[in-house]
Parts: C-alpha cells; sequence; structure tokens
C-alpha cells in the first residue's frame, strides 16, 4: 500500500458526504491525502479482537464527535473496542476514579499540571519505552513536548507519562490584510521590525494596536499572555520554566523586564485604540473590532487561535482578516518560541490495547484524520500537512512545525490563586499606571504568602 493515497478535493467531498455522529468512519481506508501506512502498520502489528479501550476526557459534544471519528480506526485496525467518555468534570472525575482506583485506561489532560499531580501520586504509568525518544525525534522543538510530558513519580523518579495530542497557537498577530496593502506594509518577521511598524503606522496617523483585558471575573488573564509572549523572546526556555515553578521570582528583573516589553505597547496612548487607559477596561471579545472598522482604528491585534469566534459574523479568516507568527527578536537569538495549550494522553490503567493505543496516537493517521474534520492543531512533523481542512489551521499548523521551542501558558500552571488570580489583578494594575516592580513583588508576596 502506497504511503499517499491522494484524493485532493475528492477526499473532502467523501467526508461532507458520509460523516455521521454515529462514529461512521468519514473517509474509507486507502481514499484521500492520508498516510495510510501508518495505519496499516498498527493494523499489521495488532490483532486485538475482544480487548476494549476505556478513555476519558475534556471532549464533549462536536469534538466528541470528531474523535469518535477518529478512533474507529484504531477499532478497524486492530479490532479492539474503543469507548471514550468526555465530561465538563473531567478533572474532579479523574482525580476520583484514579484514587479509587476505577480509572480508565487512558485520560486525556487538557493542562500538564493535573497530570504531573497523579504522577506524583503514583497514579500514572510511564508511556513505553522508547516514547520519550520518540517524541524527541518525530515533533517539532521535540525537546519541549518530551519536558511538559515528564513528571516525577511518588518516590521522585522523573518518567515522560504524557503524549501530547491536539495543542492550540497564542503566538499569532491578527491583521487585515486590505489594510496592510493599502497602506504598505510588509509582515514584520522579527520583533525589531514588529516595533517599527508599530511607529512607522503611527507617524502615518494611524493606531497600530486593540487590546483589551476585559473578561469579566477573569479580566486581566489577556495580558498574562503578553507577559508569557515577552519572557520566551526575551529570555531562554530555562528561565521560563524556572519562573512557573517559582524557582525564579516574580520580581526578578528578567519577569519585570519581560512585563516592560508588554507595556511598550499597551502603555502608550500612541500605540493603542482608545488609548492606554481603555485596555483594562475594554473586553477582549470585543478589542478585535478596530480590525473591521473603515477606516481601520487598528492594524494589528494579538492573540490566540480562537479569537476568530469573536469575530462580526461572516468575516473570513484568509480574506477579510488573516494573521502571522507574533516574532522574536533577531538579535537576542532565541529562536522561534510559540506560546500555546494542549491536550495530552496519560495511561491511567495499563493494558496491551492501551500500549497498542498509544503507538496509534504516534501515527500520523491519527492526527491526520481529525486534521481533516477541523479543530485540531499537531506538532508532529510526520504528518501531511495538505489534509489541513483550511488554509489557516495549515498555517498555524506551520508554525508549530516551525517552533523551536514550545511553552505552555504559565498562568494555567501556576497555582490557581497564582495564574488565575494575582497574575491577572496585578496585570490589570499594571496596564492602569502601577509600577512594573511594584506589580511584581505584590503577586511575590502572594506566592509566598500559599507556600
Amino acid at each position: 500500500m502506497n504511503a499517499r493515497f491522494y484524493a485532493g478535493a475528492a477526499a473532502l467531498a467523501l467526508f461532507a458526504g458520509t460523516a455521521h455522529a454515529d462514529g461512521h468512519q468519514p473517509f474509507a481506508v486507502g481514499e484521500g491525502d492520508f498516510n495510510w501506512d501508518s495505519y496499516q502498520a498498527i493494523a499489521d502489528a495488532y490483532d486485538l479482537t475482544g480487548q476494549t479501550v476505556e478513555i476519558t476526557g475534556p471532549w464533549t459534544g462536536n469534538e466528541k464527535e470528531k474523535v469518535d471519528k477518529v478512533f474507529s480506526y484504531f477499532t478497524s485496525a486492530t479490532g479492539a473496542t474503543v469507548n471514550y467518555s468526555g465530561s465538563d468534570s473531567f478533572e474532579q472525575d479523574i482525580v476520583i476514579s484514579a484514587r479509587s482506583g476505577s480509572a480508565p485506561n487512558l485520560a486525556v489532560f487538557p493542562q500538564p499540571g493535573l497530570a504531573a499531580d497523579l504522577a506524583s501520586q503514583g497514579l500514572l504509568t510511564p508511556l513505553p519505552d522508547g516514547s520519550a525518544d520518540w517524541i524527541r525525534d518525530n515533533y517539532a522543538a521535540g525537546q519541549s513536548w518530551v519536558d511538559l510530558g515528564t513528571y516525577a513519580n511518588a518516590e521522585g523518579q522523573e518518567d515522560t507519562y504524557g503524549l501530547f495530542y491536539r495543542v492550540d497557537v497564542k503566538s499569532l498577530v491578527w491583521y487585515s490584510p486590505e489594510a496592510f496593502d493599502e497602506a504598505g506594509y510588509d509582515i514584520p518577521e522579527t520583533m525589531e521590525e514588529l516595533k517599527e511598524l508599530t511607529d512607522i503606522i503611527v507617524e502615518e496617523g494611524g493606531t497600530p494596536w486593540c487590546i483589551g483585558l476585559g473578561s469579566g471575573a477573569a479580566t486581566g488573564w489577556p495580558a498574562t499572555d503578553w507577559v508569557e509572549e515577552m519572557m520566551l523572546r526575551t529570555q531562554p526556555p530555562a528561565d521560563y520554566d524556572a519562573w512557573v515553578a517559582n524557582e525564579m521570582k516574580f520580581n526578578d528583573p528578567k519577569v519585570i523586564a519581560a512585563m516592560e516589553e508588554f507595556g511598550y505597547f499597551a502603555r502608550n496612548d500612541d500605540y493603542v485604540d482608545g488609548g492606554a487607559s481603555a485596555v483594562a477596561n475594554t473586553d477582549f471579545r470585543d478589542s478585535p473590532a478596530g480590525l473591521f472598522s473603515i477606516p481601520p482604528k487598528c492594524y494589528m491585534h494579538r492573540q490566540a487561535s480562537f479569537i476568530p469566534a469573536f469575530f462580526p459574523e461572516g468575516t473570513t479568516v484568509g480574506e477579510d482578516v488573516d494573521f502571522f507568527y507574533f516574532p522574536a527578536y533577531a538579535e537576542k537569538d532565541l529562536g522561534k518560541p510559540v506560546l500555546g495549550a494542549g491536550t495530552l494522553f496519560a495511561i491511567t490503567n495499563p493494558s496491551e490495547a492501551t500500549n497498542a493505543f498509544i503507538e496509534f496516537l504516534k501515527a500520523p493517521i491519527s492526527h491526520e484524520l481529525w486534521m481533516a474534520q477541523g479543530g485540531f492543531l499537531t506538532p508532529h512533523a510526520g504528518v501531511n500537512t495538505a489534509t489541513y481542512i483550511e488554509d489557516s489551521l495549515r498555517a498555524q499548523g506551520d508554525i508549530l512545525l516551525n517552533a523551536t521551542t514550545f511553552r505552555f501558558d504559565a498562568s494555567d500552571l501556576m497555582p490557581g490563586e497564582i495564574g488565575a488570580g494575582a497574575f491577572w489583578t496585578g496585570m490589570v494594575d499594571y496596564t492602569t499606571g502601577a509600577d512594573a516592580a511594584d506589580v511584581a513583588k505584590g503577586i511575590q508576596d502572594r506566592w509566598d504568602a500559599i507556600q
């Protein structure tokens, strides 16, 4: 069987005509632009007839429908039954089931922190031997994914427990191609060029940025993403990790400098739609609206891959709006770091079929089959990016594949009182005029108080 079976648009037409919520396979085996060799390798290696793999995770609704379709190919290849159960209360449910000895075979964790907690309690089983080397060799920025999936067990010994499967990208700057074309602006490829473009826009009478921190009780979180991005662009990954772990204090000069890098954009009246005073009071969902005004109220908006959900109805990504990678400093030589989030599989109840399922997740086909359904990004370097259903997803996938470093959202890894508390409110204070050093000290004082 050939490695690729090219059917182009016909493959998507097949999907559109046969995809059902009852789990029917959307693509016939051997058809479409997929790596069917990796499917065949699983089929040749395993006969698991009569065995079952129980999986739980956070995917519900439409996401569950999509992943059930992907998992159906493991069943057709091996004969094993896959039962996936999605839950909005997954984080609580998995802790209860793991501690009671009734955990499923696999759990899909939306954050590595919870997986690390269960590993430290002896409630996870390491991935099969050689998995760390496989991840390092087959994922773009592979060492980053090894690090994010490696935790200490109850005895303090480290092993690789997590295999990342579905990833989100935050390091994006959204813009209007029409507005850029009319003004004659080029896409900046370095942070130096981005700052230069920011100044040029001001000089020509425009406003470079739309920024909003409002989010109800969660107001401030968009600013934490900015600071995380700037930490990755001004300091090496080891410093970022030390900061997340509180080994580098929040009031370290390196962290304060990253906050001030955000302030460079957000605390300048000329740089932000509505002026600096509007940043903290503008809802993040409303903040990109200036991109679509005529003339534009702003030219750029830094936000994650989910933000199109809040664009005006009828907006077409790639035409009405597009994005580029939030660039790194050329002079600092820190590569192309990417900030994001993602889900990882971990073994909570080992079995022969469970290990086989991990091998299935390593196969390009298991990624491509969700890529072709939409709403999925992967750092797997072996996938055929032509199977992405949309050009915009393919472009985000390319950003992942070109990353030299990937790091998880820091605030999601910090204790809740910090990452979802003091960090949020502190950034609002900073944006509204407080001194960065004072804000950083206040956050660190809070961290010290909860330890």
